[in-house]
């Protein structure tokens, strides 16, 4: 009796767990066939499980799969979406302190300095601050940080930040398109899917589009054959939320494991993406028909001072701007980017 009694106590402990075990479903800000998607899914997921004592387990989506990419966190706090892991500058539309804390176009020197601001320097709690103020109570920030600094693609030669004038490029909206327009570029926030066929028809001259992995991959030196590395701009920052009744039902164990879990798997894709930038850009060094293109240090420090004027022009814009680029001004100080 007291067998049989241990055993079925047992079984139902089982079952419970099982029963608990919450399956993250996270819309991402790439496509099914990129990169990052691909190194996540075979890499991390079924980390966390372990991470988490068999609390969690998650699902990626590509993006736009569910909900437009700039909804994704209304699909968070409606409970849609578990969470969401995308470029926090799609948001920019509902606070300008999203464009700051989504990139701080020419800011950061490396995408590790991005992670530690946000692990380490007050990014992941500046970003927390600001979706309570804007979705109040119904979203709950594990993480934020940067993977690569994203690469130019051009069908026409940009050697200086003079070739910029007049150029017709694909930005995504927020302080990247306000960076390049001050610099004399024309601007114009086209979907990603559409990017290779913009470039193709000449509506674009070129694109702030991704990592160059990601960009070979789409085929884009193709018909873009100049492009610029490293990249003199972008660093996009990608958050990483969840609903907060979701979170707040969590142990803190696996509150502690998923936080863990995500800054070793962007310190690990930050890793890979950057090898398989390096051996995609030594390849076609070689090859005649790719001009690979990196900027003078004259021409990086004369579009860093243009970007400085926007960030100090789009902080201006909010009382949550202007503490989102002080938090960043704060950290870079810390760490001797800025005096």
């Amino acid at each position: 009796m007291t067998q049989k009694f241990i055993i079925a106590a047992i079984a139902g402990l089982l079952a419970s767990g099982a029963a608990a075990q919450q399956n993250l479903q996270v819309q991402t800000s790439t496509q099914s066939g990129g990169f990052s998607f691909g190194y996540m899914n075979d890499n991390w997921t079924q980390k966390l499980p372990e991470m988490t004592n068999g609390e969690l387990t998650v699902e990626f989506l590509p993006i736009g799969s569910v909900m437009p990419r700039n909804e994704t966190p209304d699909g968070v706090a409606a409970g849609v979406l578990s969470g969401d892991l995308t470029s926090i500058a799609y948001f920019s539309g509902r606070n300008p302190a999203f464009a700051i804390l989504g990139d701080l176009i020419a800011g950061y020197d490396t995408p590790q300095q991005v992670q530690q601001f946000c692990r380490e320097g007050g990014g992941a709690e500046a970003l927390q601050e600001l979706w309570n103020a804007t979705l109040p109570g119904l979203i709950h920030v594990v993480g934020c940080g940067a993977v690569s600094k994203e690469a130019l693609v051009s069908t026409v030669p940009i050697r200086s930040i003079e070739d910029l004038q007049g150029l017709k490029i694909r930005s995504p909206e927020g302080l990247a398109a306000t960076v390049f327009r001050k610099a004399g570029a024309s601007p114009s926030n086209i979907p990603f899917a559409e990017v290779f066929t913009s470039l193709e028809k000449g509506v674009v001259d070129a694109a702030d589009a991704s990592a160059y992995v990601n960009n070979d991959q789409n085929g884009f030196h193709q018909i873009a054959p100049y492009p610029l590395y490293p990249g003199i701009h972008s660093m996009a920052v990608h958050q990483f939320t969840i609903n907060k009744r979701l979170w707040d039902g969590l142990s803190p164990e696996a509150q502690a494991g998923l936080e863990k879990w995500y800054y070793a798997a962007y310190a690990d894709l930050l890793a890979a993406l950057d090898a398989e930038d390096k051996s995609l850009v030594e390849r076609d060094k070689a090859d005649p028909e790719i001009e690979v293109i990196d900027w003078a240090q004259e021409d990086r420090d004369a579009f860093r001072a243009v970007a400085v004027e926007a960030w100090e022009e789009t902080a201006a814009k909010s009382p949550e701007a202007s503490a989102a680029l002080d938090a960043h001004l704060a950290f870079m100080t810390k760490i001797g980017l800025l005096n």
